[in-house]
């Protein structure tokens, strides 16, 4: 079963890293990527623009609107995420708990539908 795995971090404290430890950071997760790609669970993963450059989209009575930003004010917000293909939902949680991100902030662990 698939699963994406979402990075849920405060962007301000990740925007507060000094060189040095955004660097490290991104080593943690280049280790990561490694290591699940040689077990053959990854199947993709993207880190995403700051909220800032989100947009929202809604759709009521054929009107569209877009607003600037994420849907929702939230004290953590998605910074990427990875798609997994595991066995049950336990492997799932396991690799979750590998994300750097984890040790930051939380990682969400959802199955995706498969249509």
């Amino acid at each position: 079963m698939r699963y994406v795995l979402m990075i849920c971090t405060k962007e301000a404290e990740e925007q507060a890293l000094n060189a040095d430890e955004s660097s490290a950071r991104l080593r943690e997760y280049g280790a990561f990527s490694e290591e699940m790609g040689r077990r053959g669970v990854l199947r993709g993963g993207e880190r995403l623009r700051p909220v800032s450059e989100a947009t929202t989209v809604s759709v009521t009575h054929d009107k569209v609107l877009a607003s600037d930003g994420p849907f929702a004010e939230t004290k953590e917000q998605i910074g990427g995420f990875f798609i997994v293909d595991c066995k049950d939902r336990d492997e799932a949680v396991e690799i979750a708990a590998k994300i750097p991100g984890a040790r930051h902030g939380k990682i969400e662990v959802r199955p995706i539908w498969e249509m």
